[in-house]
């Protein structure tokens, strides 16, 4: 039979917005504000990596990253990013929810400084130890997305809870453009600082020694903000839920809840102890009571999230190079190494502030009102018809006069992205498992989404290769049109998929997961 619902978790249901879930927000925020500067600031200065260390004398053409290279340095982070996603979001239901959260802070914040060290005395040695720190770094950012995801869900009251959690997932836009904004200052100042000619018409000079620290200062920066919020991540109590559903110790969870919200919270020790060691509250992660209750959850969230990734890191790890086509950022040889990195950082900031981050805090304000699967499934149908609506007249895109265009389509797949699936995916998966699992399960889903996310940042690189006239070292591709056109499909599956994905708007994190009835009642 089903349990009454813990005196403190009801309250925590019930409670008011007030300062503490703006608090948490912001706390949880800022390691994703962290996150997502760091994983893509490296597409920022990737130009100028080839340039520095790539470059043949007396070649047309200034230096870029060999493939093999290109895609390590591109996609290590997120190798890292998906085993970190699967160790401390197990480790999150093991410890606590806190007990790890400061630990994948510290982590991030040592290693991106450690990146913008790489050291080395040849190309090889600098680009092995870069790709050393940002496994590691990538492995701080994994822990960040199970344990911020269940900390906010677990704070959170029912009517407002999938617009905080978006809140928190929405801090990802203003990393971004923290990200451009950065390469841009840092960029012009070095610029304005130390002068030199295009590539064409001085090949050596077009470099200056001083452009070796431009892509440093970039990778560290990110740094500060997460590192200033260190203390108060120390200072948050365990979630409730924990506390009183996993450690069995409600008495506490009242006490640390009732200092939270400034209001007295009383527990019944013994029913509380009754209600934990109750129906249902034993089976793991690999029964089949799990497979019978959540195993179609797991496969919606793994698959939407996968799906989804292929296309949004392929993405954004890679808009330079898309650009750099259509002819929105000039050909390598007519700039500098400097000014080109400030050419690609005020196309990806424009992109940001166009697309991505009104698309987030679109999700914050209406996944409360029209819910998860709602806005999810407009989402991937949105991005199929801009995607579709890029390839099919990509060569009209592609020339003078029409470039613009061709950006106002690309803003609206990731405004799209990001008031749908890429918030959406984050934020069910904290919601629908039971709170022994919920951090697990959270890890698991998005490490398949990360999976995603490395077959579209090394597939599309080889992908989009012209199929005729490839670059240097490449094999020829299919050309952007046509993985374009893949990327549409993806998106269209992960509309299927999404079929799959339940409703939680307006629901405890108890009733969504069933977790305090038995298997008769949840069938």
């Amino acid at each position: 039979m089903a349990g009454k619902q813990l005196n403190v978790l009801t309250t925590l249901d019930q409670a008011k917005t007030q300062w503490y879930h703006f608090m948490a927000i912001v706390i949880a925020g800022m390691g994703f504000f962290t996150d997502a500067y760091d994983l893509f600031c490296i597409s920022l200065v990737s130009k100028l990596l080839g340039r520095l260390y790539y470059t043949e004398p007396n070649s047309p053409n200034p230096g870029s990253l060999p493939p093999n290279v290109s895609a390590a340095v591109n996609g290590v982070a997120l190798c890292g990013t998906l085993a970190g996603q699967l160790f401390f979001g197990w480790l999150g239901d093991k410890l606590g929810r806190k007990s790890v959260y400061g630990f994948t802070l510290i982590l991030m914040v040592l290693c991106s400084i450690a990146s913008g060290l790489s050291f080395g005395h040849t190309a090889k040695g600098v680009i092995a130890t870069l790709c050393f720190f940002r496994f590691w770094l990538g492995f701080g950012i994994g822990g960040d997305y199970p344990l911020s995801a269940t900390i906010m869900s677990e704070y959170a009251n029912k009517r407002t809870r999938g617009a905080f959690i978006a809140a928190v997932f929405a801090m990802q836009g203003f990393g971004i453009l923290f990200g451009a904004i950065v390469a841009l200052v840092v960029s012009a100042g070095f610029r304005n600082s130390y002068p030199a000619p295009s590539y064409q018409d001085n090949p050596a000079a077009s470099l200056v020694p001083e452009a070796d620290y431009v892509w440093r200062i970039i990778l560290m920066f990110g740094t500060i903000p997460a590192a200033l919020t260190y203390y108060w991540r120390m200072k948050m109590p365990e979630t409730a839920r924990y506390t009183a559903l996993i450690a069995r110790n409600a008495k506490q969870a009242a006490a640390d809840m009732s200092k939270v919200l400034n209001a007295e919270i009383v527990e019944d020790a013994d029913r509380a102890e009754r209600d934990a060691a109750g129906a249902g509250n034993e089976w793991g992660l690999f029964s089949p009571q799990f497979v019978r209750r959540h195993g179609l959850h797991l496969l919606a969230t793994t698959s939407t999230w996968f799906l989804l990734d292929i296309a949004f890191y392929s993405q954004n790890l890679f808009q330079k190079d898309i650009f750099s086509k259509v002819g929105w950022i000039p050909p390598a040889k007519t700039m500098n190494a400097v000014e080109e990195v400030f050419r690609i950082a005020r196309a990806q900031a424009l992109i940001a502030l166009c697309g991505t981050i009104p698309g987030y805090w679109f999700t914050v304000g209406f996944i409360d009102i029209v819910g998860r699967f709602g806005i999810q499934l407009m989402g991937f149908f949105m991005m199929t018809v801009f995607m579709l609506g890029l390839a099919v007249p990509y060569h009209h895109w592609t020339t003078a006069g029409h470039h613009t265009g061709f950006v106002v389509m690309y803003a609206f797949t990731f405004f799209f992205a990001n008031f749908g699936p890429n918030s959406t995916t984050f934020i069910v998966p904290a919601e629908i498992f039971p709170a022994r699992l919920r951090s697990t399960c959270h890890g698991i889903s998005a490490a398949a989404g990360k999976a995603g996310a490395i077959i579209g940042a090394f597939g599309f690189l080889y992908a989009a290769q012209d199929p005729h006239k490839p670059e240097a070292g490449y094999s020829p591709g299919i050309g952007i049109r046509n993985a374009l056109f893949v990327l549409a499909g993806t998106n269209f599956l992960g509309m299927i998929m999404t079929l799959l994905v339940p409703e939680s708007k307006g629901l405890s994190l108890e009733e969504i997961s069933k977790e305090t009835v038995d298997d008769e009642e949840a069938a």
